[in-house]
């Protein structure tokens, strides 16, 4: 299923929560933040599993704060 998942390159979206409560059907969600990098959760994805060639893409996901570290490790060491 995972091969299927990263083939088909539908990575869906990725956001963290800053603070716990509960989340109504009418309540809205705020951008806080934006990386300066411009790398997508899809980027991140195509570095992992068919581009790693990209020697300056992957410094510029190494670089993302809120990537974690083991991923911004593994980046560093390609």
């Amino acid at each position: 299923m995972v091969k299927r998942f990263l083939a088909s390159r539908r990575t869906g979206f990725y956001f963290r929560v800053l603070q716990e409560g509960a989340v109504g059907a009418r309540d809205t969600l705020e951008l806080v933040s934006r990386d300066d990098n411009n790398v997508k959760v899809a980027n991140i994805t195509q570095l992992y599993v068919r581009e790693q060639d990209n020697p300056e893409f992957l410094h510029r996901a190494a670089q993302l704060e809120a990537l974690l570290e083991s991923w911004r490790n593994y980046f560093n060491t390609l």
